[in-house]
């Protein structure tokens, strides 16, 4: 049995135009192609697939998914080891939604809200290797120390700040704003703002390359979903990091 690249488009969430992508640089080949011309896939090529979704999903870039596929070749041994990592990470979303649904009570009930609860995974360190890839170990020990060096009420402060800027994006694009518009570039400006105050990132780096660290996160916005998931809107999908990824790169080449 197998499929067109239409039905596979279709129920994979993606497109035939990423489908004809990851053929063309080797990734994901077509099994066979149909007297028509068209590109047929297979159940081992769907598996592959969904390999190279999860792979995404954790912040793998194609060149690194490719090798991560030629070095575990066992499928039902590579999916197992997705599988440990997709059941942690509906743990630790279920914790975070039993917290903060605990912090919407308390301030409903008018209580006293408890530090030590709110942030319960919240986990700052599950993104070590990916950090460590991207920009090094030292980036990471830096921003690791001054995460640890902040107070309660500092890092509740910077949650709320991170948490308010991702909800004006949200609302920013829910509402159609223009990327480019004043609005827009005024978030992007607080954008950056943000970033700068996270040492151990290229933006809070004297000599760093600001302009380039800023399009290569904002291209991440879209790619990841777990970062678009940030600046998600009504109507669900990447509308809202899309928007986001407009604006900053508008904001980088006009003013970093």
């Amino acid at each position: 049995m197998d499929w067109s690249i239409q039905e596979i488009a279709k129920l994979a969430g993606t497109t035939s135009r990423t489908l004809r992508h990851y053929d063309a640089i080797g990734l994901l080949e077509p099994t066979r192609i149909g007297g028509n011309g068209y590109r047929r896939y297979d159940e081992e090529a769907l598996v592959r697939l969904q390999r190279i979704l999860l792979l995404r999903e954790l912040g793998l870039g194609l060149p690194q998914i490719a090798e991560v596929l030629d070095r575990q070749s066992d499928p039902v041994e590579a999916l197992e080891s997705h599988l440990e990592w997709l059941r942690e990470e509906r743990d630790r979303l279920g914790r975070q939604i039993a917290s903060v649904r605990s912090t919407i009570e308390v301030l409903q009930e008018g209580g006293v809200l408890m530090a030590t609860t709110m942030f319960d995974g919240f986990d700052h360190t599950r993104y070590r290797e990916e950090v460590e890839q991207r920009w090094g170990a030292d980036a990471y020990a830096e921003g690791d120390r001054w995460w640890r060096s902040l107070s309660e009420a500092e890092r509740a402060d910077w949650q709320r700040r991170v948490a308010d800027l991702a909800n004006d994006w949200s609302s920013a694009a829910e509402r159609g704003v223009d990327p480019a518009s004043e609005e827009a570039q005024a978030l992007a400006h607080r954008h950056v703002e943000w970033l700068r105050g996270v040492p151990g990132t290229p933006a809070a780096a004297p000599d760093g390359d600001i302009a380039g660290y800023v399009r290569g996160l904002a291209d991440m916005y879209v790619a990841d979903p777990r970062f678009g998931a940030n600046y998600a809107t009504s109507e669900g999908g990447a509308a809202g990091a899309e928007f986001v990824r407009d604006a900053l790169h508008r904001y980088a080449e006009e003013r970093l």
